[in-house]
């Protein structure tokens, strides 16, 4: 079993990190991927998203079955009786009936399962690691790659009450960190960027965050950066021209 372990950890360690973390308004979702066709983050249900790292062909197949799982139990009950919590667990029995049957290699995959709440306090995120467990996360958590450091750099930074400019800045600045300490830079077209919004009037919270919208969420921090630079010294020459009648 520990080898076994050992196999699914080197596996989804190969892959590009995944973060989610909850700001002002739901939860965000950024994952290092360049690719447009081939997602780690995608819907599942009205408020609940599903996010992964590792083997694609396998989390697909989980979130194909994630889907059906939650179309058929609202259709046959209620649409409030799809929650994240049911869903990690099917996804949880899954896992664990995968890793602990010797017939079979253990899936090399990790999952996150979020559902938004009407507040920031109803808010769910649960982590299910390749033996199927799951931790019940809560502000902000990474896998894949080296989600350790990622990790630990989102705790001493992230709170409460981000708006999402300021959370989505917060998680390409600790995707941009690497083993050593350094940093890379992360373009739009690097990153797959979702959003869970409880103020969207629509039934269905999910949301991409795209192009243009992307690029002036990244833009507007480093404008921001630059003004406030600006205000510390002195005041650009240029501007007294604004007053030319």
């Amino acid at each position: 079993m520990a080898d076994r372990a050992e196999y699914a950890r080197k596996g989804i360690a190969r892959g590009r990190s995944v973060v989610v973390l909850q700001y002002a308004d739901g939860i965000l979702f950024v994952a290092e991927n360049p690719s447009r066709a081939l997602h780690k983050v995608s819907e599942i249900y009205d408020r609940i998203a599903f996010a992964a790292v590792g083997k694609y062909n396998e989390f697909e197949n989980l979130r194909i079955g994630g889907v059906r799982y939650a179309d058929l139990r609202g259709y046959t009950y209620d649409r409030d009786d799809v929650t994240a919590r049911g869903l990690a667990n099917v996804y949880a029995q899954t896992l664990g009936t995968i890793f602990s049957s010797a017939a079979e290699k253990p899936y090399e995959v990790e999952l996150i399962v979020a559902e938004v709440g009407d507040g920031p306090e109803d808010d769910q995120i649960y982590r299910l690691p390749h033996d199927g467990s799951i931790v019940d996360e809560h502000g902000s958590v990474a896998v894949g790659g080296n989600a350790d450091q990622i990790s630990s750099y989102l705790d001493q930074r992230h709170r409460e009450g981000l708006t999402l400019a300021e959370a989505l800045k917060l998680a390409v600045e600790s995707l941009a960190r690497d083993n050593n300490g350094g940093e890379r830079s992360l373009t739009a077209e690097q990153l797959e960027v979702a959003v869970l919004d409880r103020t969207r009037p629509q039934q269905r919270k999910f949301k991409r965050v795209l192009g243009r919208q992307l690029a002036r969420l990244l833009d507007s921090e480093g404008a921001a950066a630059a003004a406030d630079s600006a205000d510390e010294g002195e005041p650009p020459a240029e501007e007294s021209s604004d007053t030319e009648e």
